[in-house]
C-alpha cells in the first residue's frame, strides 16, 4: 500500500497530532471490473465527479472516524454532526479517546468546518471554555486533512478529483441502501489543481506538506452519485515514528437541516494555544 511522510513543522493546534503522539507514547514498542455506467465516462471519471454532485445534493449529516496506529497501538476519534455543502460549511462534535489508563482526558470538541477556516471549541490546553480557537487551514501541513481529527467530508470528495487507477469493485449495501464500491489511489496535487476555489488552497498545502502525493481510498457512491462513504489512508511521522491514519466519512440524510453559525469576533481567543 502506498503511504504518505507527513512533515509536521508546527501543529500547535493539531487534535490528531497530539492524539497520535499519545498513541507513539503509550506504544513505545477485488480484481476491478468495468464499472455499469451511471452518468457518462468511466470509473474515474465518476469517482472525480463526486464533490460535484455533493453540492448539488445540498446537506447531509455525517459521522467520523480518524484511527491512528503507531507501534501496535491503535486510538480511535469520531465525530457525529452535518455539512452543508451549498454553503461549504460543517458542524462536528468531535470525541476523543479515552487515555491510556482508560480515563476521558477531554471534553468532546465542537468543529466548524469553512472554506479555509476550522474553528474548535473545547480546545483545552488554556483555552477559556467560552472562546473558539480559529485555524487558518490553508497553513496547515496537511490542509486540514487529519489535523483536526477529522477529515472535513467535502475536502473528502474534493481529494478525489484526483483520482487514477480507479477500479470497480462490485456492488454492496451499506446502511439498507445499494451502493457501487470503488477503489483506487488520488494525487493531492491533481486533486488541489482541479478543486474548486474554496479547497483549492488548503489542498495545496497538503500537496507541500506530504513527501508523497499518492493516497489510497475506497469510495461508496449511491445511484445517483453521491458519497456515502469513504475512506482515505494516510502516514505521517511524529516524533520519529510513522503513524498510520485512516480517515472515514460516512453520509446520510441527505436534505436534513444543518445549521453552521460562526463565532462573532469577540469569542475567538487570541492568546497562545498551548500543545
Amino acid at each position: 500500500m502506498v503511504v504518505q511522510e507527513h512533515r509536521r513543522r508546527g501543529g500547535a493546534f493539531a487534535v490528531a497530532a497530539a492524539v497520535a503522539g499519545m498513541v507513539v507514547t503509550s506504544a513505545c514498542s477485488g480484481a476491478g471490473a468495468a464499472a455499469e455506467n451511471h452518468s457518462g465516462g468511466g470509473p474515474a471519471d465518476e469517482v472525480r465527479r463526486a464533490a460535484d454532485t455533493l453540492t448539488g445534493a445540498g446537506s447531509s449529516k455525517a459521522r467520523t472516524s480518524m484511527e491512528m496506529a503507531a507501534g501496535g497501538t491503535r486510538v480511535t476519534i469520531r465525530g457525529e454532526g452535518g455539512y452543508d455543502f451549498a454553503r461549504r460549511m460543517g458542524r462536528l462534535r468531535v470525541v476523543l479517546p479515552k487515555d491510556p489508563a482508560g480515563a476521558d482526558g477531554h471534553k468532546p470538541i465542537t468543529e466548524l468546518l469553512t472554506p479555509g477556516a476550522l474553528y474548535m471549541k473545547n480546545r483545552g490546553a488554556g483555552v477559556p471554555a467560552d472562546k473558539w480557537v480559529r485555524v487558518d487551514t490553508t497553513t496547515l501541513d496537511d490542509g486540514n486533512l487529519v489535523t483536526g481529527g477529522a477529515t472535513d467530508p467535502l475536502a473528502a470528495a474534493e481529494l478525489l478529483r484526483g483520482a487514477q487507477g480507479v477500479t470497480y469493485v462490485g456492488e454492496e449495501e451499506l446502511a439498507g441502501r445499494r451502493v457501487r464500491h470503488f477503489r483506487g489511489t488520488t494525487d493531492i496535487g491533481r486533486a488541489a489543481r482541479a478543486a474548486e476555489s474554496h479547497a483549492r488552497a488548503s489542498l495545496a498545502a497538503a500537496a507541500k506538506g506530504f513527501t508523497q502525493d499518492v493516497v489510497p481510498f475506497d469510495v461508496y457512491l449511491d445511484d445517483e452519485g453521491r458519497v456515502r462513504k469513504v475512506r482515505h489512508r494516510f502516514s505521517f511521522a511524529n516524533q520519529g515514528r510513522t503513524v498510520a491514519v485512516t480517515s472515514t466519512t460516512v453520509l446520510f440524510d441527505f436534505g436534513a437541516r444543518v445549521v453552521v453559525r460562526l463565532p462573532d469576533e469577540r469569542d475567538i481567543y487570541s492568546g497562545k494555544v498551548r500543545a
